[in-house]
């Protein structure tokens, strides 16, 4: 890396911010997006896998660029994972079947999966230790206003142009990062020695990609006891065992096992893997609760959507200032049972509930969701010697990734099989038992009956319900978990002295 002027970082910086921005609200844009689509497609069992298809593709392939930017250098790899990501934006946006959508999105995946890493990389590579803070800060403050902003802008988009808007309107600020890096980001051509761990990779993919079709579709497409359902998920079992023996014996593995040894990395990573879920689940599927039960718009839906965005950089800072005073512990089960709190809200809210009331468990789970990510953060990056502590923030990372990918699957199925419960037998026409896409369609209530109607209504609303209840116990059980840290302050090992009296 030939280090940069004062002004090029800058120029540099402010690349690194617009891909950022360009990641960071493509998370949570599309939420508000989800119900149209439906509405459009007519492919409610295949939901969940819009959210799938990006997520995992981005877990898979995020360590792989990881190993190619220490061979080919930053520049090259943030420069090709922005142009994928943008191309797959471009392809979302023209899809024309919800089939296609999902292919795209996974097109998009595979470019996050690039951009993500390399933005914090670059960051380190051109700054200081003591600037780093400072940009860091800058980095983490896009991802709040990109969290606040995301569902506010999707919401208003869905209902004042189109769905297919919300993946087309940041090709500008993907363009303008690559014109940024591509003109002062100066990298020396050296070719460096990495071995890529692709037996894992190839490995991981194939079956967590089968687990989550496998759950995806059961109970839906497939009948849970089909022959190729079962075969799917015996084989993505037997895979997984595979990849976790591979991942023992290699050198430079894509998931460092021997860092579970680790008491609080162990514990920290069990209840990061359930709180991850939550925060997908409650993206995904509270939008889909104020638009087909409530009968809210989409900009609605954004909007109470919000709080959750703001609490969580509230939460954030509160949380990096109570775990310097009480310790690991008391600040993670602080920030799970408010988690708790507002996920239990949910199980007790009907179609009639005010939107205060959401929007105040939404604020409760994102002060929640502050204070854990913090605290699993920390942990990540304080538990382990400096040689290792890259290693443990990518599992942090890789492991959020994998329970917000999981987690879509799980709750995507558990919705499809109770919707399809509730309406078989339903009163009413026959589109009441086999589509609830109508209550997504604009002009769905107008091409069914009023009783069909109030069929698929009470559908929607009774499955949502039970899901809200799943959900309500994987939160307790993070709570549970997080008991299992130790007490006391974060061990700061090889760090300054000046840090360590901070």
């Amino acid at each position: 890396m030939i280090s940069p002027g004062t002004k090029e970082r800058k120029l540099i910086l402010t690349g690194v911010l617009l891909a950022t921005f360009l990641a960071a609200i493509e998370g949570t844009v599309t939420g508000p997006a989800g119900p149209a689509i439906v509405g459009d497609f007519q492919g409610m069992q295949w939901l969940s896998w819009i959210f799938t298809a990006y997520l995992l593709a981005m877990a898979v392939t995020t360590p792989i660029f990881g190993k190619l930017s220490d061979l080919m250098g930053r520049k090259p790899v943030f420069i090709g994972g922005v142009a994928v990501f943008l191309l797959g934006s471009l392809l979302c946006g023209v899809a024309q079947s919800m089939e296609q959508l999902i292919v795209f999105r996974g097109l998009q995946g595979i470019g996050a999966g690039a951009l993500i890493p390399m933005t914090f990389t670059i960051i380190g590579d051109i700054y200081s230790i003591q600037e780093r803070a400072k940009t860091q800060g800058l980095l983490s403050s896009v991802w709040g206003i990109s969290s606040l902003v995301g569902p506010l802008l999707g919401g208003y988009v869905v209902d004042y142009l189109s769905w297919r808007w919300v993946f087309v309107f940041n090709l500008p600020f993907g363009l303008l990062s690559i014109v940024f890096i591509s003109r002062f980001l100066k990298e020396e051509k050296i070719r460096r020695q990495a071995k890529l761990d692709l037996p894992g990779v190839l490995l991981f993919a194939a079956g967590m990609g089968a687990l989550l079709f496998g759950l995806t579709t059961g109970g839906q497409n497939l009948p849970w006891t089909s022959p190729l359902l079962l075969f799917l998920l015996a084989a993505s079992a037997a895979v997984l065992v595979i990849f976790w023996r591979v991942e023992r014996r290699a050198s430079e593995p894509m998931l460092p096992l021997g860092l579970f040894s680790i008491r609080n990395i162990a514990v920290s990573t069990a209840a990061n893997l359930l709180v991850s879920t939550l925060i997908i689940g409650l993206t995904t599927y509270v939008p889909l609760w104020v638009q087909g039960v409530s009968g809210g718009s989409a900009a609605l839906s954004g909007l109470l959507l919000a709080p959750m965005s703001v609490g969580w950089v509230l939460g954030s800072f509160a949380g990096g200032r109570m775990i310097l005073r009480s310790g690991s512990r008391q600040t993670g089960v602080l920030g799970l049972s408010l988690i708790v709190l507002g996920a239990g809200g949910l199980v007790f809210m009907t179609a009639e509930s005010p939107q205060l009331l959401l929007l105040s468990l939404m604020l409760a789970c994102g002060v929640g969701f502050g204070y854990a990510s913090i605290v699993f953060t920390i942990i990540a990056q304080s538990s382990v010697e400096h040689s290792q502590r890259g290693a443990s923030t990518a599992l942090n990372t890789f492991t959020r990734s994998l329970g917000q990918t999981v987690g879509v699957a799980i709750f995507g199925s558990w919705l499809n099989l109770n919707v399809k419960w509730q309406l078989d037998g339903a009163p009413g026409s026959p589109e009441a038992g086999t589509d609830i896409n109508q209550l997504l369609h604009p002009q769905g209530e107008s091409a069914l009956s009023s009783e069909a109607w109030g069929s698929l209504k009470r559908a929607l609303e009774g499955g949502l319900h039970s899901l809200f209840i799943v959900m309500a116990v994987f939160a307790v059980l993070s709570l549970l978990i997080a008991f299992g840290l130790r007490k006391g302050l974060p061990s700061l090992k090889e760090e300054p002295a000046a840090l360590k009296e901070v």
